[in-house]
């Protein structure tokens, strides 16, 4: 889990369409925006930042968000894709990594590059 993160965008709009949609499938609601900057996350708790920032370099970023099950990875895989994200990994097990490592990848408007994960074995 993480405390926080900040990404830079190049097109806060954007950015703002493509969240509004996957975040809350991740049970993290939009808690406050203002001209230059959206948080998501949890009251009082962790959060995800983005704020816009003509500059940003395109590094590589890449985030994995905590998953409560494996419905929800796949939620959050077509809501990114239908928010205008790209495919970088469909849902499915990656026993490359642990052998119930259930998890999704897309890359946003600005190609960060996104997870959703759940850890515990199928029913």
């Amino acid at each position: 889990m993480f405390d926080h993160v900040t990404l830079g965008v190049s097109d806060l709009e954007a950015a703002r369409r493509f969240y509004d949609r996957l975040m809350p499938v991740l049970g993290l609601p939009l808690l406050w925006a203002n001209e230059t900057m959206l948080t998501y996350g949890i009251e009082g708790g962790q959060d995800f930042g983005l704020q816009q920032d003509e500059g940003a370099a395109r590094h590589g970023t890449h985030v994995a968000f905590s998953a409560p099950d494996r419905e929800s990875v796949d939620r959050f895989h077509s809501e990114g894709l239908a928010g205008g994200g790209r495919d970088a990994g469909a849902p499915g097990l990656r026993p490359e990594y642990q052998g119930s490592y259930y998890a999704a990848f897309l890359a946003d408007p600005d190609g960060n590059r996104l997870e959703a994960v759940f850890h515990a074995p199928a029913e």
